[in-house]
């Protein structure tokens, strides 16, 4: 089976999941410049950020990485996260169940 969303219709702020009770986990993250997320982590995730628009600022554990539109940043979820909007920001990220592999 096929789902099809589109970004802009999803209700919620600053999350939305696109695919509710699917995995991969699959969310839509908007913030406004100067929010955002408290550190958090994702255990046993890996997760992929694509920043959509804007630019963000993604602390990565004791690391600080700045995104702009177009950037994709792969990472573990165990380490601490918090992304903080440095001007109006939209992404889209996914956190996929780890591998054993």
């Amino acid at each position: 089976m096929t789902t099809i969303r589109t970004l802009d219709e999803l209700d919620g702020q600053p999350h939305a999941n696109v695919f509710p009770d699917a995995e991969p986990k699959t969310i839509r993250l908007t913030l406004d410049e100067g929010e955002g997320v408290a550190p958090h982590s994702h255990p046993d995730r890996e997760i992929i950020f694509y920043l959509i628009e804007g630019t963000v600022e993604l602390q990565l554990g004791d690391q600080t990485h700045e995104l702009t539109a177009g950037d994709i940043a792969h990472f573990d979820g165990d380490q601490e996260i918090a992304p903080q909007a440095i001007e109006e920001t939209s992404a889209l990220i996914v956190l996929a169940s780890r591998s054993d592999d």
